[in-house]
């Protein structure tokens, strides 16, 4: 199993919210691959 802990910031396309995969990853992650992704908020700028 390989780990990578990213931090990113949502970004928007329309009315869609979007997290973007780094390049890095292109040629990891493959069609039907089971991956595990856990969403920390560290800040909300709503409060």
């Amino acid at each position: 199993m390989t780990e990578f802990t990213l931090t990113k910031q949502i970004s928007k396309q329309g009315s869609q919210n979007m997290i973007i995969i780094p390049a890095f990853l292109k040629d990891r992650l493959k069609p039907k691959m089971l991956v595990e992704i856990k969403i920390k908020i560290l800040e909300d700028q709503n409060e």
